[in-house]
């Protein structure tokens, strides 16, 4: 790997990952396409380290002060209606269907779902439903109208994005839509509500890091690919969240069907 291979690699993680195209998708198809070897899960571990980052500084007194009055929340056995209190619990809610999804049936999708059809077939169908709903339901709720059920919906959206190709913000941004939120209220949760399955995913993988490094992953690749997906993670968050409140999601489905169109044209050709 080249340090121009880690940057490049880096800026579709901070990208993809907070834009509904998936980044687990990009990661995959970018090396396939261009012939690059894949580095493996300690410089993977890296880019998604560096987009954490950039969701918890951009979100940081967010989640400081939903994370301290969820804790207080606790200790009065009481939830009342403040809302970083409810946030703090619709956060809690959502994050079961993931952890869920993960313990159950990652390590199968991780086997069995990562080929360039099932990927192009999932982008496809999910950009369908992003459309659909985005075009189809109204866009009047905020996020203080969100209920248990709601978080619990958005929450299984997100579950269904450890396939490759879904995109854990297109699945659960459409299921919002779905219910009726906002665009922008859609978004700010689903940013929110990752946080907790980052963090874990990046807990459980950085156990085996270590065992991957060196030989040709040097620490210089990893710094590289870090930098890239943080820097360019935070501008991404910043251009979605201002681009919601004046635009709809369609371009975006729009971009999933055409990308998916390529893997589909380019896994023909190849297989010649």
């Amino acid at each position: 790997m080249s340090t121009w291979e880690a940057i490049v690699l880096g800026s579709v993680q901070g990208i993809s990952e907070f834009l509904p195209i998936s980044s687990s998708a990009h990661l995959v198809l970018v090396p396939w396409v261009l012939g690059w070897n894949d580095p493996g899960l300690a410089f993977d571990v890296f880019l998604h380290l560096g987009t954490a980052t950039a969701l918890l500084l951009y979100f940081w007194s967010d989640l400081w002060r939903i994370f301290f009055a969820g804790l207080q929340s606790i200790w009065e056995r009481r939830i009342g209606y403040d809302m970083d209190r409810m946030m703090f619990w619709w956060i809690a809610i959502g994050t079961v269907p993931a952890v869920l999804g993960g313990l159950f049936l990652g390590d199968w999708i991780e086997a069995h779902l990562r080929s360039p059809l099932l990927i192009a077939f999932f982008l496809a169908f999910v950009g369908f439903l992003i459309y659909w709903f985005d075009w189809q339901y109204p866009s009047s709720r905020p996020v203080e109208e969100m209920g248990s059920w709601d978080a619990l919906a958005i929450g299984v959206a997100q579950a269904v994005a450890l396939i490759p190709g879904v995109s854990r913000s297109g699945s659960t941004i459409a299921m919002a839509r779905r219910l009726g939120f906002t665009r922008h209220a859609a978004a700010r949760f689903s940013f929110l509500l990752s946080v907790p399955v980052v963090l874990g995913a990046l807990t459980l993988e950085g156990r085996h890091v270590t065992q991957q490094l060196g030989g040709t992953l040097t620490v210089s690749y990893l710094v590289a690919g870090f930098l890239a997906s943080f820097v360019v993670g935070i501008l991404s968050i910043h251009f979605f969240l201002h681009f919601l409140r004046q635009a709809s999601l369609k371009i975006f489905a729009w971009y999933r069907l055409a990308l998916a169109i390529v893997i589909i044209t380019m896994s023909l050709v190849f297989e010649k």
